[in-house]
């Protein structure tokens, strides 16, 4: 079983990027992807977006939030459609607490519809990740086509604040392995989304 010490992300190790500079060096890194898979974990519960369905969710507009969403499909499918071509795909694994947080509860519908557009999202409890939290909880991780990994950085309020980038080969394996044993363990997005989260009525988002 991999030692808790096995993913210990250094930041004096690492580099670290300001929010536009992480995102142009995702974009390139994942650009110049062929035939390789890449990986990201998710941990929090709590995020706040830049998107026009959170916002509309943020304000209590429901049903506004839920079509924002959906008219998203399209360009997801295309997207799904382009990383086929390339021989890539994107594996997300999502740990979700339950009872959901009311941003929880957005992020279901709005993976549900990346799911069903064709991407790879599994859901695993916080009950897989036990003996590897007794320090807190894991970071926010992406694993770019076994080349760079990036920590993902978040403010206390929840909004990105850029990432910490590593490179060293060992840590790369590492991680990428972790998350997808965690895959391959968890629960398709679709199934838990049908079970867990269908029925749920609308959550009261918290103030603004």
């Amino acid at each position: 079983m991999l030692d808790p010490s096995a993913l210990e992300l250094p930041a004096s190790q690492g580099d670290r990027l300001p929010t536009q500079v992480y995102r142009r060096d995702f974009r390139q890194y994942r650009t110049e992807l062929r035939h390789r898979h890449s990986w990201k974990f998710e941990r929090q519960q709590e995020f706040e977006e830049q998107d026009d369905s959170w916002a509309a969710f943020r304000q209590g507009r429901w049903e506004e939030a839920l079509r924002l969403l959906e008219e998203e499909r399209e360009d997801l499918v295309e997207a799904a459609r382009r990383d086929r071509e390339r021989g890539i795909a994107f594996h997300r694994v999502r740990v979700v607490v339950e009872p959901l947080t009311p941003y929880m509860h957005w992020e279901l519908h709005a993976l549900r519809v990346q799911a069903e557009s064709g991407k790879k999202i599994r859901v695993v409890t916080p009950a897989a990740l036990d003996r590897l939290e007794t320090a807190g909880p894991l970071p926010e991780v992406v694993v770019v086509g076994g080349k760079v990994l990036y920590q993902v950085v978040y403010t206390e309020a929840g909004t990105l604040d850029g990432a910490i980038r590593f490179r060293d080969p060992e840590l790369i394996k590492r991680w990428e392995s972790f998350i997808r044993e965690l895959y391959e363990a968890g629960e398709d997005l679709l199934s838990y989304f049908e079970r867990r989260v269908a029925h749920l009525p609308p959550q009261r988002p918290k103030a603004v």
